[in-house]
Formats: structure tokens, sequence, C-alpha cells
């Protein structure tokens, strides 16, 4: 009875908020029409008609780095026409704990950005969702897939290989040109960037120069410095190491741990390997050095893993030089306006990595960027440019701003604590997702980046909240019920409200009010 008087509370709320959906629809397709942008092909800058323009002519953009979402961008750009340089300072395959997963929110916009294709010969696996598991009790998280094509699906696979076939896509193209380079400095004249100065491979120093420069040199950038107001947290470093002969309890699906003292993460990244991530807080990060690392995972971690993987993890921990530390950064994106070059990927705002969407932020910064300068034809008038694309940071919020709050939510409410609100939060998430229907479909068409909007995950968020309060003070609100429900609706707001403050209120909830989304493209001579 409890349990169903919680559902129908819950389910009384949910009908009650349901008009500020309503109200606000129209405002909200606006911006996704505005976000999607589909100019017509005329307005692109290519007159050829083939999409790969003819490779002469000065560089109209510089692309600093290749990784996901450079390499990306120069292919997309490279497609409308664009004379683009690409300026990577390793084009060896990059050998990393992360950036193996892509939800299908991130699949649909390789679509857009026509580099489907790229996920083939890798051994990418399918993944359909996770599993939750705390104290012996499981919660299935299921991708909402009901309404797309049997292919759209997350992707996992070796972060390296994805990156080395995304290269030779935009390599393929005549007038996209991909060099190894480490860009040193921006070049910056009167205020306007100008290009930048860069060391060959032969660490001769050279220097390039584009109308436009983009960066997106990634998590380690020594760039963002001038581009935006850069404050990083690490509240966690992924222990990361690779499983074999072994398989997870249910195919096709990742799985969590909510653990003492470590949330602990599988999947698989090819046919005969499971990635193991161990979360650390990273006050409480072992030595790799002197053994703690291995001693840390054998008795505080290995205990609280699923028993088909036990004994491949304890081998796995065993193994020489198989075990590496990542940090978890957090940045919300401050961007400083400058004209001629303009941030975007993990150099410019970077969320914990616990929910896997990083890769999608940035295929879906790579469509809005690209839509907004395809009716450019002339980028020589640096501050119009600039001017016009501070659009892009209210276009990229009900993507951005909904992958990034609910993974950082998500990574403080699965962090081990000693508080019992917390254990509570936790507890109460369990709950709501296993209440099916509407209520756990709705969170997991967010974890899959299908549904970015940061009004359904408030929504949500203050539901869970309500239903958590109810199963605490159910079947009666003696005082220490009453002071728990309190604590827990405390603990939720301080966990919720700081991040949505650090995305922008204005610009997650009400984007329509911001002067820069109704910018134009500037009219300037055609080339």
């Amino acid at each position: 009875m409890a349990g169903q008087f919680i559902v129908g509370v819950a389910g009384v709320i949910a009908f009650l908020l349901g008009f500020v959906f309503l109200v606000r629809s129209w405002g909200l397709s606006k911006l996704k029409r505005a976000a999607s942008m589909e100019f017509p092909k005329e307005n692109c800058v290519n007159k050829n008609g083939n999409g790969e323009g003819e490779g002469v002519g000065t560089t109209e953009i510089i692309i600093v780095g290749a990784g996901v979402a450079g390499a990306a961008l120069a292919y997309s750009l490279g497609k409308d026409g664009r004379r683009v340089q690409v300026i990577e300072r390793d084009l060896n395959a990059p050998n990393r704990i992360a950036g193996e997963g892509l939800i299908p929110g991130g699949y649909l916009k390789l679509i857009e950005l026509g580099l489907e294709d790229c996920l083939e010969e890798i051994d990418a696996q399918q993944i359909m969702g996770y599993t939750l598991n705390k104290d012996g009790k499981e919660a299935l998280v299921s991708f909402s897939l009901e309404k797309f094509q049997s292919d759209v699906v997350g992707r996992t696979f070796h972060h390296g290989r994805f990156v080395q076939r995304l290269r030779k896509k935009a390599a393929s193209l005549s007038n996209v040109s991909l060099e190894q380079g480490t860009v040193t400095s921006l070049l910056e004249e009167n205020g306007i960037v100008k290009g930048v100065h860069y060391k060959d491979t032969s660490g001769q120093l050279l220097t390039a120069y584009a109308p436009l420069t983009i960066v997106c040199d990634g998590c380690f950038s020594n760039l963002r410095r001038s581009l935006c107001h850069s404050k990083v947290d690490i509240p966690s470093y992924f222990v990361g190491f690779i499983l074999t002969n072994c398989k997870l309890p249910k195919e096709k699906y990742g799985a969590f741990i909510l653990a003492d003292p470590s949330t602990i993460i599988f999947y698989p990244i090819s046919s005969t390997e499971i990635r193991c991530l161990v979360d650390v807080p990273s006050q409480n990060l072992p030595s790799l050095s002197n053994g703690e690392m291995v001693h840390y995972l054998k008795t505080l971690v290995a205990p609280k893993v699923l028993p088909e993987v036990y004994n491949s993890f304890i081998s796995a921990i065993e193994k020489k030089d198989n075990i590496r530390t990542m940090p978890n950064k957090i940045m919300a994106g401050a961007p400083r306006l400058t004209p001629g070059a303009f941030l975007i990927g993990d150099a410019f705002n970077m969320r914990h990595a616990i929910t896997g969407g990083g890769m999608t932020v940035a295929l879906s910064d790579v469509v809005i960027l690209r839509d907004l300068l395809r009716p450019l034809h002339d980028l020589s008038d640096a501050s119009a440019i600039c001017k016009y694309l501070e659009s892009f940071y209210t276009l990229r919020k009900p993507m951005s701003s909904t992958v990034n709050t609910l993974a950082n939510v998500l990574h403080k409410i699965f962090s081990a604590s000693s508080d019992p609100a917390m254990e509570n939060m936790q507890q109460t998430l369990l709950g709501y997702l296993k209440l099916g229907g509407f209520f756990s479909s709705g969170v997991s068409a967010m974890l899959s980046g299908l549904c970015p909007r940061p009004l359904s995950l408030a929504f949500h968020f203050f539901v869970m909240a309500i239903y958590g309060v109810g199963q605490l003070l159910l079947p009666f609100p003696s005082p220490k019920r009453l002071l728990d429900a309190a604590k827990l609706l405390w603990v939720a707001s301080s966990v919720f409200l700081p991040i949505i403050h650090s995305e922008g209120i204005r610009q997650m909830f009400f984007p329509l009010t911001v002067p820069a989304y109704y910018r134009t493209p500037p009219k300037g001579k055609k080339i």
C-alpha cells in the first residue's frame, strides 16, 4: 500500500507540474529547431556541388587538436567546402581509459555529421543500458530506444581506434590538411587572433594564419586560459584496467556497483575485453608505484565486484602495468569572447565521466557550430563573427547542461558517504528507477542523450525527491522520520542547485531571454 501511495503522489505531482512543459513547449521547440539549423545547401561555402572543395587557396579555419571534436569538426567543415588546417600534437592512436563510450544521443549526432561508419571495423560493442547494483539489489536502466531504428544504440570501444577512424575520414578530404605539431600559443594582433604559433615534428617554430582558429585540444589544453574562465575541479580519479576471459551478467548491458569506498563500473570495449573503472576520491588516491593501489583494489574493492568477473578482476590487477589512472575533471563552460578564436570540446567544458556523455556533448557542439558557420561566406570580420557565434553558447545548453548536470549529480549521489541522508538518496534513486514506466524511462532518456531538456531533468529530480520523502515518512510521520525527510531534501538541494547554478540558470531554463540567442549571420562579401 505504501508503495502505491507514493507512486500516486508522484503521479499527481507529475500531472500538476506538467503544465510547465506545455506552456513553454513552443519556446523549446523553437530552440530545438535553432540548435539543429538545417541551412539550405546553397548557403554553404562550397559552390562546386561535391562538398569537398578544391584544396586550393589560403586556410580559412585552423583547428587545434584532432581528437573526437577536432577530427569530427574538420570533416564536417571540409564537407562544406572550407579550407581547413588541423594541427594535432600526436597523430598516433591515443591510449586512454576514457572516451570509450558513446550513448545513443551521440550516435545520432554521428549520423548527422555523416561519421557513423567510423564505428565500423573497430570491434565496437552495442550497449542497451546499465544495471545498478547496491547491497544485492538491482535496478535495470534501459535506454529508451523504442522510437528509433535498431542501429541507434549505445556503443563502447577502444578510444584510440575510434579517433583514428575519425582522423582518417577527415584527412580523406582534399581541402583538409592534417599535420602533427604542438601549438605553443595563439597569434594575436590588436586583440584579434590571427592564427597560431606551433612546432613541427622537427622542433622548428612555424606560424599558421587563418581568419578563425578553433581550439579543441582536450582536457589538458594549454590554450584555454586566454579563451575561457577555467576553474577546474577534480573530485575523483578513475582507476582503470582491462579484464579478459569473462562476461558481464546481462548481455549488451554495462554494470554499475554502488559500493563503499568506490563506485565500480564495467562495460565491454571489444568482443574479448571488459573495461573496469573504479572511482576513487581525489584525496584518497593510493599510490601505484609502491603497491598501495593493488592492495586497495584487492582488499576494499574486489569483495564488492560481481561474482561473474571476480577471478578476472583479481588477475587484471595483478598483471604488470595494467592499472592506469585518470583525473575526472569538472569545468563549467564560461567563455571569454575573443575575436578570431573559438573554444569547444573538453578544452572548454568538462563534466564527470561517470555517465559517458562527454563525446555526445562534443559531437552536439560540432553539429551546432557547423550549422552556425554554414551561411558565412566571409570570415574576415573577426569581431562580427565573434558576436554572431556567441549564440552557440545558448544553443548548446539543452544538450550540454542536461548531460553535465546529470553526470555531476549522479557522481555525488553514487559516491560513498557516511552521511545517512546521502545513503537515503542512493536508495531513493534505485527505488525511483524500479517504479518503471514514465519515471524510469524519463531518467534513461536523459542518460542516453535522447532527451536533452533541462526542464525535464529538474522535473524528475524534484519528483524523485518527493518520492524519497514519501518513502521515509510512511507509514507514519514520526519526529525522526520528519527529520530524516528534511535532511534528504537538504542534501538533494545542496547537490542539485549549485550544479545548475554553475551551468547558468538563465541559459538552461530561459534561453529565449538571452539576447545572443537571436543573433543573425553578419553580412559580408560573398566568395
